[in-house]
């Protein structure tokens, strides 16, 4: 599977529609407003009441239990986190959500497997780079949704696909706060 996250940090609620119109509109149909932004339960709420069935909406930067339980109120469908938080992914699951919680590590990644989790943010790409991917590709299950995120570079892509990737998460080469 390869797919792209579009990762709207800094966006206000009045933004929101327009802009999605115009990555849905380009193919990219999972859109994440991080908790970072300003009112981001708001513009997922906005998100939803909009789009729902045109793509997947949720939340990324999801450090605790507490947001996870307000997403699943307004009915987000995906969380996306930073670390590795099992408490974060299980509660995730439990809600009915897709959870991609950010990984580094082998040990990362299997914590984040036996949670439950959807998928893997590898995160920070720029520091992992492809050649870290692969390596760690060679312990992890086949078919697995491997994102890159921070860093996964145009130029790279076709190495980071080679590596494994499955996907990745783009922010500022695709929206930047006040755009």
């Amino acid at each position: 599977m390869r797919n792209l996250i579009a990762i709207l940090r800094g966006i206000h609620p009045h933004e929101v529609i327009p802009i999605t119109e115009v990555l849905l509109d380009a193919g990219i149909a999972s859109i994440e407003v991080p908790m970072n932004s300003p009112e981001p339960f708001q513009s997922i709420e906005i998100l939803l009441k909009n789009f729902k069935n045109k793509g997947i909406f949720g939340a990324g930067t999801v450090l605790n239990l507490e947001q996870v339980k307000t997403l699943a109120d307004i009915g987000a469908e995906m969380v996306v986190s930073p670390n590795c938080n099992p408490a974060v992914i299980t509660a995730t699951k439990t809600a009915g959500m897709l959870s991609f919680p950010g990984v580094m590590t082998p040990t990362e990644c299997f914590t984040a497997l036996d949670a439950g989790a959807d998928g893997l943010k590898f995160f920070p790409g720029d520091i992992l780079q492809p050649q870290g991917l692969k390596a760690i590709q060679a312990v992890l299950p086949t078919g697995l949704n491997c994102i890159a995120v921070g860093g996964a570079k145009p130029d790279q892509i076709a190495e980071w696909i080679s590596a494994g990737a499955t996907g990745f998460g783009i922010g500022s080469a695709l929206y930047k706060a006040g755009d």
